[in-house]
């Protein structure tokens, strides 16, 4: 119970403390995203990738700092509960009218169970539910950026406002013919959203900042009309000349949950009124969970908080039991899921095979690589978990003797003043899949042609973005809800550029041709592309369809040819949404003839349909 008097002014003190390291988090997390914008008109796409690194690490930083501060100062560890009962009240009356209120609630937890053992925080030193309200947050300052804006078209000039929408994020590059975009435009809106019958409440919608990932500049927004509201994205681009075009247009909540993917980048998004914007995108992804929007937009952390919270709420509605997932058993991880529940949970073992020579450390570090990296829309975001408690009663058994011969450092079983949990010390929880493997062998023809394809692209993609994904069995591969393949095993990877990719020799005599073991020389990192097909190719009618899709994955030149574009400073284009969608690209052989803007437009004008 939380006492009924503030007595004591240390807990002020360490109040103001804890939201003062969180609003220094937040003013560095929001100027590295506000300078997306310039790294973007500079084309600075490494700058793009570091500052990406970087503001991922931003978070423990900070976290980091107020910990020290506050032992410094106030010997936080050894206070007594009832001090901290105070801090967090203090702390629920400093976020009235603030901002950011539910991320300085995941950043005061963040503080409190570092300090504090985690047999002695629990619902009143923590907010395991939110204490402060998002809803109608906004920023009253006259200056300040609205969430959105909001444009009322007429059939006669939705091309001039559609133009005013770009020109209005005030980029400082010129379009190499902005009215033929918007033309492009309109004719995909038309395709999509056919006879648009204009309501009297017809307004187009635009979020205040533009997206940041990797060489992209996404407009986000959405069309009301009457009742209807349709999601929509206009991709940003630069051209060979160092001008801007819209690659794209995509319409619909599929087209934006690919967009948003949990194996992709993280955007940088200039907000400051965060809950605004998720629940502006929660409005148009109805199905996509607000942990996982946070995450999207940069806020990994809160999303994780969210996360753990929507897990806590499953487990109470729920009464089926953890299990040994089903699959082909990791030589490094011990993975168990939850059949009710659509994410699996992986541990490190204690212990490898001989044939596996890595570590613990190694393996924490492949994750932080993958967390880090542009994933490429191919390789599964992560949440990272310590010291979590299960209910000991929701185990099976056969798991429970799994995780005591293969993980017995990373569990705790606390039986304590009437508890029955298990703890995992270290956990990592990733998105459900079908494990490719599994999904061929129940495939039809077309479907296991599609999987062959999305399996090669895939690791072309991962290539493009300097990944060796090493272990490259289907089994590792997962197929998401919308048929893309995605890979999720993570503790061979490795960069492209730090392998050495290598042609078999040929024999020098008849002993070495016959040999059955390996008779030259391979080196730490040396891979030998040719001899993947054995391990991948044994089903004929899997190979059949590599071979016609992928034979260049066999080929050590493909690779080698990839690694010196990325040596070189080339940053590879990997688009989130169809090649069918975009504006110039194959087959869309029309698209690439010159088209004059300004009379496409005023065609345009005339298929319109009228009022």
């Amino acid at each position: 119970m939380f006492p009924q008097k503030l007595t004591d002014p240390r807990a002020f003190e360490i109040a103001q403390a804890m939201l003062g390291g969180f609003n220094r988090h937040y003013r560095l997390f929001r100027a590295t995203s506000a300078e997306a914008k310039q790294r973007f008109e500079r084309a600075d796409w490494h700058g793009q990738q570091r500052a990406q690194v970087l503001r991922i690490e931003f978070y423990d930083t900070r976290v980091d700092e107020a910990i020290s501060l506050l032992e410094e100062r106030y010997q936080t560890s050894t206070l007594p509960m009832e001090i901290w009962q105070q801090v967090k009240l203090h702390y629920i009356g400093l976020l009235v009218d603030h901002h950011q209120p539910e991320l300085a609630e995941t950043f005061f937890n963040s503080v409190c169970t570092r300090i504090l053992h985690h047999g002695y925080f629990h619902n009143d030193f923590i907010f395991v539910r939110p204490a402060v309200s998002t809803e109608y947050i906004e920023n009253e300052e006259p200056a300040a950026k609205p969430t959105y804006r909001a444009y009322y078209p007429t059939r006669d000039n939705l091309a001039d406002t559609l133009q005013r929408i770009v020109n209005n994020f005030q980029l400082d590059l010129d379009f190499e013919d902005l009215g033929r975009d918007i033309a492009w435009a309109m004719t995909a809106m038309r395709r999509e959203l056919g006879d648009l019958r204009w309501r009297t409440n017809f307004q187009i919608q635009v979020l205040s900042s533009l997206f940041y990932r990797n060489k992209g500049a996404y407009l986000v927004g959405k069309i009301v009309n009457g009742f209807s509201e349709t999601p929509f994205a206009l991709p940003i681009l630069h051209n060979e000349r160092g001008l801007l075009y819209i690659d794209a247009a995509l319409f619909g909540e599929d087209d934006l949950l690919m967009l948003f993917s949990f194996a992709r980048a993280y955007f940088m998004v200039d907000m400051e009124v965060p809950s605004a914007y998720v629940q502006f995108l929660r409005s148009m992804m109805p199905r996509k969970p607000r942990a996982e929007i946070y995450s999207a937009i940069g806020l990994q952390k809160h999303g994780k908080n969210l996360f753990y919270r929507d897990f806590l709420y499953h487990l109470r509605h729920s009464s089926d039991k953890f299990r040994i997932a089903p699959g082909i058993k990791g030589m490094v991880m011990l993975v168990f899921d939850l059949p009710s529940y659509p994410f699996v949970f992986k541990l490190i073992k204690d212990f490898f095979p001989p044939q596996k020579e890595t570590s613990r450390e190694l393996i924490q570090s492949k994750y932080l690589l993958v967390k880090q990296h542009d994933r490429v829309g191919r390789m599964a975001d992560t949440l990272e978990y310590s010291n979590v408690a299960f209910p000991r009663h929701r185990f099976d058994d056969e798991l429970v003797a799994e995780l005591r011969h293969f993980c017995p450092s990373l569990i705790e079983e606390n039986t304590s003043n009437g508890a029955d949990d298990l703890i995992l010390k270290h956990v990592y929880i990733e998105r459900r899949m079908v494990p490719l493997n599994i999904y061929l062998q129940e495939a039809t023809p077309e479907q296991m042609e599609h999987a062959v394809i999305e399996y090669g692209n895939a690791i072309k993609d991962l290539v493009a973005a300097n990944i060796f994904p090493g272990d490259m069995l289907w089994k590792n591969f997962g197929v998401t809800r919308h048929g893309k393949v995605v890979f999720y095993d993570y503790d061979e990877i490795e960069y492209l550029t730090d392998c050495n990719f290598r042609r078999v020799p040929e024999p020098r005599n008849e002993e070495e041709e016959m040999s059955a073991e390996i008779w030259y020389r391979v080196g730490p990192r040396d891979v030998f592309p040719e001899t993947f097909g054995p391990f991948l190719l044994g089903h004929p009618g899997v190979r059949e369809l590599f071979m016609r899709h992928h034979a260049d994955l066999l080929d050590a030149g493909f690779w080698q040819e990839h690694q010196a574009r990325i040596r070189a400073g080339h940053v590879h284009d990997v688009f989130p949404y169809e090649t069918a969608k975009r504006f110039y690209a194959a087959p869309k052989t029309q698209l690439l003839l010159p088209v004059d803007g300004a009379a496409l437009m005023a065609a345009s004008h005339q298929d319109l349909p009228a009022h």
